[in-house]
């Protein structure tokens, strides 16, 4: 079994039988497994870091209306099928943790109409890794009772990211 394969048995068990499970009790009973794009490879990035010369902190709206903060931390590049693309990166500001919500031409159709996110990984380089064949729905996907931050205006891609979870049904 490879990584990726692992990563999303653990998350379909996660989602359809752990006590924090974002799904209600009926979804958990219907539940079939999350849908999932194919590996992708294309879609898996080492990218330069593009620190932004002054960190911001901004507040992202939610999707039950209220606001999330974070902080604008860098800019990252990278081609799909040859055009070019452009997403922030952001910090939790409580965590510090790494956050890249994107949405892309596939968004309220194929995937999530919000977007998705992807958790880039720090590399000892100073690069980021950033494989969208891990690209996940935020729980409010599954469940309106869940409140999400509403990917960013300057995070919206014209071209398909074909990697990652679908759409919830």
């Amino acid at each position: 079994m490879s990584d990726l394969t692992d990563f999303r048995s653990s998350k379909d068990h996660f989602v359809q039988h752990d006590p924090q499970s974002p799904l209600t009790t009926d979804q958990k009973a219907a539940f079939g497994g999350l849908k999932y794009f194919d590996d992708e490879p294309s879609l898996k990035f080492t990218l330069e870091v593009q620190p932004y010369p002054e960190e911001e902190t901004i507040e992202m709206q939610t999707t039950t209306g209220g606001a999330a903060s974070f902080v604008r931390w860098a800019k990252i590049a990278f081609s799909v099928d040859g055009a070019p693309a452009e997403l922030t990166v952001y910090k939790d500001a409580s965590h510090g943790s790494l956050f890249l919500p994107f949405a892309d031409s596939t968004s309220g159709d194929e995937t999530y109409g919000s977007g998705r996110y992807i958790e880039p990984e720090a590399q000892p380089d100073g690069t980021l890794l950033v494989d969208f064949n891990y690209a996940y729905n935020p729980y409010c996907a599954y469940n309106a009772a869940w409140t999400c931050p509403i990917t960013p205006a300057e995070n919206r891609l014209p071209v398909p990211i074909r990697a990652g979870e679908k759409n919830f049904e």
